[in-house]
């Protein structure tokens, strides 16, 4: 079954550091930030790592569509953050007395009954008040930061790890997740009924839960599939432009509990920056993923030529995810709905195939033969060998020396070799390197009890074993 990740959400004023506090708990830790080719870099969405903890990092830095609308949209936005987090972070500037907009934002973290904690930033100023003055937010756990100086950072990530469960694998079962995702208005509630009725036989119609997804289960051709809906994600009538509002959460949580995305795109409005941003969480995340246009019904005097010329435009725009396979569709005409769950079966299939370790290493051989990585004067990376350690999504180790010295260009080199060898059509495909001193100084801190054992860990260490074998 798919892990879910919580998800915990910083609100707060503007100005008070928010994005700032963001960095610094993403980047301390190492953490791997959603980054999308061709979009802005506005980090909203991070995924951290700490204390054998996994979660989103969720920033509403930049929520608002113009800052003259913040005490309009305010509300609305803290009432889907309390909804959809697990744990919130009300972040408050230290050297302002707490105002009546600051009250009404802990007002509502605090009637979500979800755990709340208060950071008051900004602490390093000498104009910083003391906490007394924040004890009438009725916040229990008050934690001064400053992001500035990194003051504060792991005493707030302490506390939250201790809201949150430790990272797990859960029990793999028989079932196939397809999550449906896109802007709203896209077609996705109009597919979700369509799949829904190709199906072989309807297993549970399941109620929808407190994340507000609706998924349906349906059997085709032997295989048990659970589609999920994030129809849910905005109020009808509100005119919203990108990654915007809190509601993003319940599509972040969608995509978490899924093995494979429809990224739905309108074909009378393709390549939004949105469809970009969200191409590349699903990305980060290492689920599946078929970009499928919709609404093909609508387009006039439409022919293979159109479909021709609009295929290529659209590949550049994710050229980011070369590996997601394009289908143009219509929930109306039933068109290539039913090729759907065929693409979601075979790409699950390439998700779950091994390779040989003896034909990873021949791999490695030939492509360092034929393009060496660069390094710096003296300095250059050894790429020894190469074994594969996790499955959805295919994750391969890379061994050797000097290692932090590969481009991310090399990486996409040894991505393409790998993927000329075995059909990773529809998934992305995870690479660590790993210096082996690296590795044994991992294993004696763990041996010692001096460093938790983290998935990387794990996975250094499991790569060492399949070495011997």
């Amino acid at each position: 079954m798919a892990s879910i990740l919580p998800t915990v959400a910083i609100i707060g004023q503007a100005n008070v550091g928010k994005s700032s506090l963001f960095n610094r708990m993403v980047r301390s830790q190492q953490a791997i930030v959603a980054r999308e080719a061709g979009t802005t870099r506005d980090s909203v969405l991070g995924r951290v790592e700490y204390r054998n903890h996994q979660f989103w990092l969720v920033d509403t830095a930049g929520l608002k569509s113009a800052e003259d609308e913040f005490e309009a949209t305010i509300q609305e936005q803290i009432i889907e953050a309390t909804e959809a987090a697990d744990v919130i972070l009300v972040v408050v500037d230290s050297t302002q007395y707490v105002s009546d907009s600051d009250r009404q934002i802990a007002k509502k973290a605090l009637r979500s009954k979800k755990p709340v904690i208060l950071l008051t930033n900004k602490a390093d100023l000498k104009e910083s008040l003391a906490d007394d003055e924040f004890k009438r937010l009725g916040i229990k756990k008050i934690i001064r930061t400053s992001a500035e100086h990194k003051s504060g950072i792991t005493d707030a990530l302490n506390e939250i790890v201790e809201h949150i469960p430790a990272r797990t694998e859960k029990p793999a079962d028989d079932v196939l997740r397809i999550a449906l995702i896109g802007r709203p208005n896209v077609g996705k509630s109009h597919l979700f009924n369509t799949l829904a009725g190709k199906q072989q036989a309807i297993v549970a119609n399941i109620a929808g839960t407190t994340r507000d997804i609706n998924r349906i289960r349906v059997r085709y051709q032997q295989h048990n599939i659970e589609i999920l809906d994030t129809a849910g994600m905005r109020k009808p009538g509100k005119q919203e432009v990108g990654i915007e509002k809190f509601s993003v959460l319940r599509t972040l949580q969608a995509i978490e509990q899924s093995d494979i995305c429809f990224l739905l795109m309108d074909v009378n409005e393709l390549n939004t920056q949105l469809d970009q941003r969200l191409a590349g969480i699903i990305d980060e995340a290492g689920k599946g993923m078929v970009i499928v246009v919709s609404k093909w019904d609508s387009v006039e005097g439409k022919d293979a030529y159109t479909r021709d010329a609009l295929a290529p435009k659209i590949v550049r725009s994710f050229k980011f995810t070369p590996w997601a396979p394009l289908i143009f569709t219509s929930s109306v005409t039933g068109q290539n709905v039913t090729k759907l769950f065929e693409l979601a079966i075979g790409i699950e299939g390439r998700r779950e195939q091994e390779t040989k370790t003896r034909v990873l290493n021949d791999l490695l051989q030939r492509a360092v033969q034929a393009h060496p990585p660069a390094g710096l004067k003296n300095t250059h990376p050894k790429l020894r060998y190469m074994v594969q350690t996790d499955t959805t999504p295919p994750w391969f180790v890379i061994h050797g020396s000097n290692l932090k010295y590969v481009h991310w260009s090399y990486k996409r080199y040894l991505e393409r070799a790998l993927r000329e060898t075995y059909d990773y059509t529809g998934t992305p495909i995870k690479f660590s390197f790993i210096d082996e001193k690296q590795v044994k100084a991992n294993k004696q801190r763990i041996a010692e009890g001096k460093a938790p054992v983290t998935k990387q860990s794990k996975r250094e260490i499991e790569a060492k074993k399949t070495e011997k074998k």
